[in-house]
């Protein structure tokens, strides 16, 4: 029997604005093999209770900005991540905003980007779960903006150097009964290859399932 615990990836196949799942979908189920079995799907209706209650963590690679998740599809993650449930966003999957409900609950929404260019990545919480051992690093990636929420009370774990000064790259904290990690960068397949950040995401997602 597989005693693994059970992931969720979600993200966009066939019509994806600007990051399409294929090949980051590899990458995330090589990087959870030895804890997690990762299921992959576009398929939106996974959200809904009934669903999503059977994965210990979500993953959003979501990449639709022009819509917005069913107010059920809503409900169903709401409830999941207040229940316990782990959530897990990458680079895009912050689209989830687009519901004020899951922009709340993440605790900060993307506003823009300036262009792709190589980042240097510094911790800024050395002892918290996500990051424990990971040193600054380089990627070349989407710098994303964002602006939290008045109310959240979110942990800003790693950040990277503009022009303008440190931006928040990492947050974590805890929604209910359930955790929740963002991280910046995964604009493309090769991220993903970079050793470093593998270490993060692996990290992410065992604090998201509650490993740790």
């Amino acid at each position: 029997m597989d005693h693994r615990k059970k992931a969720l990836l979600l993200g966009d196949y066939t019509h994806p604005d600007w990051h399409p799942l294929q090949g980051v979908d590899a990458e995330i189920s090589r990087i959870f093999h030895d804890i997690m079995t990762v299921q992959c799907s576009e398929n939106r209706n996974m959200l809904l209770q009934e669903n999503i209650t059977g994965f210990d963590v979500c993953i959003s690679y979501m990449d639709d900005w022009k819509g917005k998740v069913s107010p059920q599809q809503t409900a169903g993650l709401l409830s999941y991540v207040s229940n316990g449930g782990g959530l897990v966003i990458l680079h895009n999957g912050i689209s989830l905003q687009n519901r004020y409900e899951l922009k709340q609950m993440i605790g900060a929404k993307f506003l823009q980007h300036p262009p792709y260019a190589p980042l240097e990545f510094t911790v800024t919480a050395e002892s918290h779960p996500v990051t424990e051992g990971i040193t600054g690093f380089t990627l070349e990636e989407e710098p994303y903006q964002f602006e939290f929420g008045s109310f959240s009370e979110t942990k800003v774990l790693l950040e990277y150097q503009s022009e303008e000064g440190p931006k928040p790259a990492v947050w974590a904290h805890r929604y209910g009964l359930g955790r929740i990690v963002y991280l910046m960068p995964g604009h493309h397949v090769p991220t993903f290859a970079h050793e470093t950040y593998r270490k993060l995401i692996f990290q992410a997602g065992k604090w998201a399932a509650r490993y740790v």
